[in-house]
């Protein structure tokens, strides 16, 4: 019986989980609030890994930075476009957000509106940015101050070049080992997401998961004008190639980047169709892909963007321009050490959503809520991804006269 469980995939014993939630609030009314010690336990759960997850996957992906590889002319094109198309995504992401305010009128069970931590001036956060004891740092969850001296730390190890070496294993290995954590505490979430979901419905009807569908139509409207209309412009007017042959050709990895929601696993197929449908030499598609599904995670960039909208108005917090600022500032520091796995992204949301006064507590219920509903949206999220780092690998090949544009412009191989 227990195997069988834990053989069906993860998002459907979510969505499952997510039915059956809503079928027992409505049928047991208040008296489902008896049952909130799970997603309780859930929610700290998810809070206990965000620090270590950050820490460890983000010195994980400076490290893969400084593979030889990746150096160079290639490795400052690709790094300056990974992060100016990211920079692109968290502002479409926030203006988007703004507009549609997919946050207003949304009441999430236990959330206490201003329930905020000290609101700090932007000079106090820059200040605090950097950690007079890291160790402290993370014991408080400063998580601005966690990305700092995580930064700090990966390039100290690449500058240490070979006796650095014994480290970077280290933290290679620690990564995995905490996507393995974060997998286990995942592994909860069909019973987290059922106490949640029976709680709020039960105490305030099934009306309240309606505002979910605002926040999902903020996310799918900026990442179709991240794709067609920014990696679009790319292919177009920057390398003046054929969109539509673009698109054709990365079709195959784009439906298994959907259908996995990993960039990481994704990473195969998404070679093979860079060298034989794109015409990118392996010298390229070998180095630019997979340093991609580490930090090229558009996506991720946009999720979370909408997701600090939608949290500062369910808790009616008015952002200054500052405040905007600051969320594409942390949200582009984050997304480097996104791990390439399925909703990776809802455990980094402390990082952007803790600057700007929300406090931990508030943070776990914007993610208990927003699991439930992040399986279609993480696919997406991972479309873009995949999207991203195949037009940058194009743009990185054309310019360094490692692109076949016969073969981008042929039929895309079957």
């Amino acid at each position: 019986m227990l195997k069988r469980w834990f053989e069906i995939a993860l998002w459907k014993r979510v969505l499952g989980a997510l039915v059956l939630g809503i079928i027992v609030g409505s049928l047991w009314g208040k008296g489902a609030e008896s049952i909130s010690l799970i997603g309780e336990i859930f929610l700290r759960l998810i809070r206990m890994v965000i620090v270590p997850l950050i820490f460890l996957t983000l010195i994980s992906g400076v490290i893969a930075m400084g593979d030889p590889k990746k150096l160079g002319s290639i490795g400052i094109r690709t790094l300056s476009m990974y992060i100016g198309t990211t920079a692109v995504a968290i502002t479409i992401g926030l203006i988007v957000a703004t507009i549609i305010s997919p946050g207003v009128g949304v009441d999430i069970s236990g959330a206490t509106p201003k329930e905020t931590s000290d609101a700090k001036s932007l000079a106090d956060i820059l200040r605090g940015i950097i950690p007079e004891n890291p160790i402290q740092a993370f014991a408080d969850a400063n998580v601005l101050a966690v990305i700092f001296f995580s930064l700090l730390f990966g390039i100290g190890i690449l500058l240490a070049g070979e006796k650095g070496k014994p480290m970077a294993n280290v933290f290679d290995s620690g990564a995995e080992v905490i996507i393995k954590v974060t997998g286990i505490v995942m592994e909860f979430a069909p019973f987290g997401v059922f106490a949640l979901i029976a709680k709020v419905t039960g105490t305030q009807g099934v009306a309240a998961l309606l505002g979910v569908v605002p926040f999902a139509l903020s996310f799918v409207i900026a990442v179709l004008l991240q794709i067609f209309l920014v990696h679009g412009a790319i292919i177009s007017f920057l390398l003046k190639l054929p969109p539509v042959r673009f698109f054709k050709g990365i079709l195959d990895a784009q439906m298994v980047a959907f259908s996995t929601s990993s960039s990481s696993a994704t990473l195969p197929v998404t070679i093979s169709v860079a060298e034989h449908n794109l015409g990118i030499k392996p010298t390229i598609a070998g180095s630019v892909l997979p340093l991609g599904s580490t930090i090229n995670m558009d996506g991720t960039a946009i999720y979370v963007g909408i997701a600090a909208i939608f949290s500062a108005q369910v808790f009616g917090i008015d952002l200054s321009f500052a405040d905007y600022l600051l969320i594409a500032f942390s949200t582009t520091l984050v997304s480097i050490g996104t791990a390439g796995i399925p909703s990776a992204s809802l455990f980094l949301l402390a990082a952007v959503l803790e600057p700007i006064g929300i406090t931990p507590d508030n943070t776990a219920l914007i993610v208990g809520f927003l699991f439930a509903f992040d399986r279609p949206l993480d696919m997406l999220r991972t479309v873009v991804n995949i999207t991203g780092d195949l037009s940058v690998s194009s743009a990185v090949a054309k310019w360094e006269g490692e692109l076949d544009e016969e073969t981008f412009k042929a039929q895309p191989v079957e």
